[in-house]
């Protein structure tokens, strides 16, 4: 109890000691220190006021920059995917329009084809030309005997002439040839329309090949587009041809592709035999700087060699030897006192293998044919093999087989139509592969001579055909049943087939130009034969027209 009550008395007591009233003097300073200190609150909150709203606005601004670029990525976004969608429809609609434009031209360009079989397919070829008819056996048989017949003898004796002249002058070549040094010329091989029979055109132009090899120790090594290496589609038909040392591998040592170190040496080559100076390969006709035969330095070489055979040999002939063409090197033109001249075609070659195959050096160009890829690139020609087919076919034919007569009456009409219109992408050759195609298609017995109408037309619907697809393959190449008599090579038959008509996809107004002159021809057909035709009574032509009926 009296612990209790000293307890309260001293709080008491503590109370009263701490009241403010107690201590008025200490405490007279605290109203005035109070304003300040407001003051100084009121300042700090106005600043944290301030603080507060910068950066409220620093974050509105961050998220509306943060809600800027994601709104800008997603349009980016969008973007892209728009682009991509409306890529993929652009590709659709390109594909779309080359798909109906292929259609367009190979098709719609082309309607003029009958393809029906309830027409007369003996009268009419096309869906526009229902009035075009043929002219009868009697009326082809004058024109034949009348205007190509005659010219056969003339054909004869111009050929022996020519060959002989050619033999002469080529021997002459070979004395004026550094035989160390120059190529080796061999006999000339006469070729085409003059040699097959069936020119018809004057002037008439023998095509000779003269055959040539390289002075030892050197060979030549041949390389087609069909040896394994892939060609452009341009250069299909075409080789090269490599000059190279009769000890050298076909394939060549390694030291010829790597770069060997100053102190490594190759145990196969000493360095006298890798190391070929330019001026020694170039003296061998190859291109600057390559192993490779250059065809426009053969050119150049064969014509000097036979200026100098020409000058050689001029004092026993009373004619005159000149080069006729500029842009056929091989041309030449023999010119006698009379006026009258002869022309001929002595063009180099080189054979492929052991085959008669040759890279030919210069080939007649026409409008059709491609610029030639480049000097080193050498034309095929199968042309010795052309013949002999020729030739073992007709063995099995009847005797006075039309299918010459058939070649001829077209080439005829083919080349009047031109004369008068303008040549066109259609030539000689092409003619004749229709006519191969149709010699081994065709039995035998399609060809008597009293079937001569019927065959004409056969090759007029083949043309027709082959220029209504732009596709007439090439007759040896990729041909699987050449017959084993002639000794093809193989390589040749297992090639893809080469297709002649190829230019026309790439050049559609040499097409255009081509089908219009065919047209025309077909057109003017009766007129050009009857030009030539000795007249026949009309009672003679429907009594021959009611036997074959």
């Amino acid at each position: 109890m009296p612990v209790g009550l000293f307890r309260v008395c001293l709080l008491v007591i503590t109370a009263i000691v701490n009241h403010p009233l107690f201590f008025p003097k200490e405490n007279g300073t605290i109203p005035e220190n109070t304003e300040e200190i407001i003051q100084k609150m009121k300042e700090r909150e106005e600043s944290l006021r301030l603080e507060q709203l910068r950066l409220e606005q620093e974050i509105a601004d961050q998220e509306a920059t943060q809600k800027a670029l994601e709104k800008a990525a997603v349009v980016v976004e969008e973007g892209k995917e728009e682009k991509v969608r409306w890529d993929m429809w652009t590709a659709l609609s390109m594909v779309i329009f080359l798909l109906i434009e292929l259609w367009r031209q190979d098709f719609q360009e082309g309607n003029w084809q009958d393809i029906g079989g309830e027409e007369d397919d003996m009268a009419v070829l096309g869906k526009a030309f229902k009035g075009v008819a043929f002219p009868d056996k009697a009326v082809l048989s004058s024109f034949y005997e009348k205007r190509i017949l005659g010219t056969t003898g003339d054909m004869a004796r111009m050929r022996e002439m020519v060959e002989g002249f050619a033999d002469d002058l080529l021997e002459a070549l070979r004395s004026v040839c550094n035989r160390d040094a120059d190529m080796e010329v061999e006999d000339c091989m006469g070729v085409g329309s003059m040699y097959e029979n069936w020119r018809v055109r004057k002037p008439f132009v023998c095509d000779l090949i003269v055959p040539f090899a390289p002075p030892e120790p050197y060979c030549f090594r041949c390389q087609t587009w069909c040896s394994g290496d892939s060609f452009p589609p341009d250069e299909q038909g075409y080789g090269t041809i490599k000059v190279c040392r009769a000890d050298e591998d076909a394939t060549g040592c390694i030291c010829d592709k790597t770069k060997l170190g100053e102190d490594m040496l190759c145990l196969l080559h000493s360095q006298v035999n890798t190391t070929r100076p330019s001026s020694e390969m170039e003296d061998l006709l190859c291109f600057k700087n390559t192993q490779y035969l250059d065809a426009d330095q053969v050119m150049k070489w064969f014509q000097i060699a036979v200026t100098k055979a020409w000058n050689r040999i001029s004092h026993k002939y009373e004619f005159d030897l000149s080069f006729s063409l500029l842009d056929s090197p091989g041309a030449l033109k023999i010119k006698f006192k009379s006026g009258k001249s002869i022309a001929f075609n002595l063009t180099p070659v080189v054979q492929y293998e052991n085959s008669d195959v040759y890279f030919i050096s210069h080939f007649p160009r026409s409008s059709l044919a491609a610029d030639i890829p480049s000097s080193t690139h050498w034309f095929l020609t199968f042309a010795v093999y052309e013949r002999r087919f020729i030739q073992l076919v007709s063995k099995t034919l009847p005797a006075n087989a039309c299918h010459v007569s058939c070649l001829q009456i077209l080439s005829f009409l083919h080349g009047k139509q031109c004369s008068l219109t303008g040549p066109s992408g259609l030539t000689n050759y092409h003619l004749k592969t229709v006519l191969l195609h149709l010699l081994q298609a065709c039995p035998s017995q399609d060809w008597a001579p009293e079937k001569l109408e019927t065959r004409l037309q056969d090759m007029l619907k083949f043309l027709e055909k082959c220029l209504h697809e732009k596709k007439l393959y090439h007759f040896f190449i990729g041909n699987g049943k050449v017959p084993a008599e002639l000794g093809f090579p193989i390589i040749f038959q297992r090639a893809e087939p080469l297709n002649l008509f190829r230019p026309f996809v790439l050049r559609r107004d040499i097409y255009r130009k081509t089908v219009d002159t065919f047209h025309e021809m077909l057109r003017n057909m009766s007129a050009l034969i009857n030009e030539y035709t000795v007249h026949i009574p009309l009672a003679h032509t429907n009594g021959i027209r009611k036997e074959s009926l």
